[in-house]
């Protein structure tokens, strides 16, 4: 059996028997918090458990690295919603230490399109479109580097209100332990 059909078979005995009451929340963040991080299995369940956070409490937003690449992509889109329609009101970006997208190697992973039977000259006609794969497939050299980099991009977006702090963690994928980089309540130091 397929690991698709292993899961289907799950959930149908999961609703079955109503386990997913444990569950039941709202659409909108309990604790008002957006968390950008990356997309790695080992802060499934560690990130949420670290930060003392249950379903419902915070938006989740996922990628490779935690990484903005665009200041209007999809990431930063989704902050936005949950800001203006979620009622987010803090953002937190969190990397954390042994990140695969540190010094992520842009050629070779090129080089693995052609070796799963993605011809060269799709590359080549993306290239030549000003999609540049050195640009697209792009790291960083550090965690706290990629953090710092999507912070910035978040905190001087046009679109974000000043009000909203946006903070910066690294979170280590074994202990859970974090790091904090940058606290950013901005508009609450300003007024006292």
């Amino acid at each position: 059996m397929s690991t698709l059909h292993d899961m289907l078979s799950f959930n149908k005995q999961f609703v079955e028997e109503k386990q997913y009451e444990a569950y039941l929340t709202d659409k909108f963040p309990e604790k008002k918090l957006a968390i950008l991080t990356c997309m790695d299995t080992r802060l499934v369940e560690l990130l949420p458990k670290a930060l003392n956070l249950r379903n419902g409490d915070a938006k989740f937003i996922k990628n490779a690295g935690a990484i903005l690449t665009q200041p209007f992509g999809s990431a930063m889109r989704s902050i936005l919603v949950a800001v203006y329609e979620l009622g987010a009101r803090e953002v937190l970006v969190i990397g954390h230490h042994g990140c695969g997208m540190t010094n992520l190697d842009a050629s070779g992973m090129v080089a693995k399109f052609s070796e799963h039977g993605i011809d060269p000259l799709a590359v080549e006609t993306l290239e030549k479109a000003g999609i540049r794969m050195d640009k697209f497939l792009k790291g960083f050299n550090s965690p706290e580097e990629g953090v710092m980099h999507s912070v910035r991009i978040i905190r001087s977006h046009p679109l974000l209100p000043k009000s909203i702090p946006v903070h910066g963690l690294i979170i280590h994928p074994t202990t859970g332990e974090l790091e904090l980089l940058v606290e950013d309540y901005r508009e609450e130091a300003e007024t006292n």
